[in-house]
This record gives C-alpha cells, structure tokens and sequence, in this order.
C-alpha cells in the first residue's frame, strides 16, 4: 500500500541503524511497533527476533497486524480465496455510500468492485460467526480484501476525497489477493490500543516508535478501509462520508511534547528508537531535551523521497525530498 509515513523505502537504514546500536543477534530480543500503521517495520523484524509486539489505534492497521505480524502458522485457505473471487456482487453499505450508482454516488470505487467488496465482506463476517474460520484464517481474509480493494480505489492514495472520475487502476476489476505473511516459529503480539496507555502494560528490549509526524489524523484519512474492516453500521458524514474517528494528540501542536515525554517515560524498554522527520510537529531539539532527560541519547540521519500524496492529478503518488531523523535512547533503569 503507498501509505503516508511508510517505512518501506527506509527498511535497510532502520536495521542497519538498530542493529549497530543493539547488536547483530536480535535472536532473543524482544520488538515493539509502537505505531505500527501497515507493520513493515515489524514484518521486517519478525524472522530475527524472539517476539514482536505490534500495535495501532486505527481498527485497519490492526487487522494488517494481526495478520502480518499475528499470524505465524501456515493458512491453507486456497480454496475459499477462489470462492470469495467468484462471488457475484451485493448492493450493500459499501456500494450504496461510496460507489458509483450508489444512493450517495461517492466515487471512492466502480459500482461492480463496491458489490464485489460487500459481498466478499459478508461472507467472512458469515463464515466466522458459523465458525468456518479460524481468528487468524478471519484476519487473513480481512487483511487480503483491505489491500486488494485499496489497489482500485479511486483515490490519490488516501481517502480524505475521491476523484471525480474512475483512474485507470480504479477501473479494473478486484481480485482478491492474498496478503501472505512470513511463516515464524515463534508467538507475536498485536494490540490496538492506544499507544500511551499500551506503553504501561508491556516490557521489552527495543522499543521502535514511528508516531504521526503531523496534523493529518490517519483515522480521517483512511476511514474508508475501518469502514471496510469494521463493516458497521452507521451514517456517514458530509461529502466524503467521513465516520466518527480517532483524534490522535501526536498531531496537536499543543499537546504532542506531553503525549511524547509521558511515552517516554513510561516506556519499560531498553532501547527506544524514534522516527521523526524534518517536517514534522516537534522540532529535532525538542525530541532531544526530552529524550536526554532519561539516557544515553544520539541521532542518526538519512536523506529519502517521501511519499506524498497528490490531490491535483489521477497520478497514485509524488515523492518529495525529506530528511529522516533517527531519535535513539539508551534507557536508564
């Protein structure tokens, strides 16, 4: 998925950058995705350690989650993949607020990949509540229909608006794809709390932070994929058919240094590791006369092309040059 703040592209710079602070042998280590959004930093962590911890607020990143990092053991479910694939369409709560032809014609999807979403979605809601699927064969399923149906929407990359016409990714046809997971040995965690109340009942050895840089509330800006995974009822608001979502005090001015330093001190780990930009709420020494207050404090910096996304064009992204911060915190017990 393009994903604001996704640190696909920094994967190598994160590893490298953990691994020369704590070592190379994370084999018995415990690591916490604090922030999780999609999970890549922790998909990328879950084959070296001894267990991951991953967390998100937002109701889709938790089902990513659960999937990615959650599950652990091999899915055999081929068979009701190609079932779910050939599905005829439903005119149900996704087609009828934001398809096209539907009773509020939101052009987030074609009308034909609205019917197929809410047909693929009632028949895992079906299958779980008769008990035909496992939990981790539901959020398998969940996790897969999220990504498939993010690839044709008609969106610049985040659902904050539509545009007003079908793009041509927007017009081809949803296949259901499986979001295969990397098969582990060992038991993870996935929560979805929030993040500064979470804090206080886990422990660890590496703490990894990745925190909304910004204003923009990722509960705003992909409502549309908790609406997916919620599959709830409710009356969507205004001309994007927004729902009621969380507010996140990382992305208010006046409130992020406490929400940031609480974090921080309530944090139960040895090594606590933040990603932070040149753009983003707290300026560098800010994060620096707080972090310093409670270790050994350094900073590791790294120049990438951001995603960002384009409101202007039916292009999926523009990339602008950013400078990454590397917020590192040797804890004192």
């Amino acid at each position: 998925m393009n994903y604001i703040g996704s640190k696909h592209k920094l994967s190598s710079f994160l590893k490298k950058s953990i691994t020369s602070v704590v070592g190379n042998d994370l084999s018995n280590l415990v690591f916490c995705d604090l922030f999780a959004g999609t999970g890549i930093v922790g998909r990328n962590f879950k084959p070296i350690v001894k267990q991951v911890i991953a967390n998100d607020v937002e109701f889709y990143s938790y089902v990513l989650n659960r999937n990615y990092i959650g599950n652990s053991k091999i899915i055999e479910i081929d068979e009701k993949l190609v079932f779910l694939n050939n599905l005829e369409g439903i005119e149900g709560f996704i087609f009828q607020n934001y398809c096209e032809n539907g009773l509020q014609n939101r052009l987030y999807f074609s009308a034909e990949n609205g019917k197929k979403i809410d047909a693929i979605r009632q028949q895992i809601e079906e299958w779980k509540n008769t008990n035909e699927i496992s939990d981790d064969e539901y959020f398998f399923l969940l996790a897969s229909l999220i990504e498939s149906a993010d690839k044709v929407a008609n969106t610049a990359s985040v659902y904050g608006a539509y545009l007003k016409k079908l793009k041509k990714s927007a017009q081809k046809r949803l296949v259901l794809k499986p979001a295969n997971f990397d098969v582990s040995k060992n038991a993870h965690k996935v929560f979805n709390e929030d993040s500064n109340l979470l804090i206080k009942k886990i422990k660890g050895d590496i703490l990894y932070l990745d925190p909304p840089y910004n204003a923009r509330q990722y509960g705003s800006n992909y409502h549309l994929l908790n609406t997916i995974a919620k599959y709830d009822l409710f009356e969507p608001q205004g001309k994007t058919g927004l729902r009621n979502y969380y507010r996140s005090a990382y992305c208010k001015k006046n409130e992020v240094k406490k929400s940031f330093e609480e974090l921080i001190k309530n944090a139960n780990f040895t090594y606590v590791f933040l990603s932070y930009n040149n753009e983003g709420l707290m300026a560098e020494n800010e994060v620096r006369t707080i972090m310093e207050k409670y270790g050994k404090y350094s900073l590791k910096t790294t120049n990438y092309q951001r995603f960002k996304a384009d409101k202007t064009e039916n292009r999926n992204h523009k990339a602008t040059a950013t400078v990454e911060y590397l917020h590192i915190l040797e804890k004192l017990v």
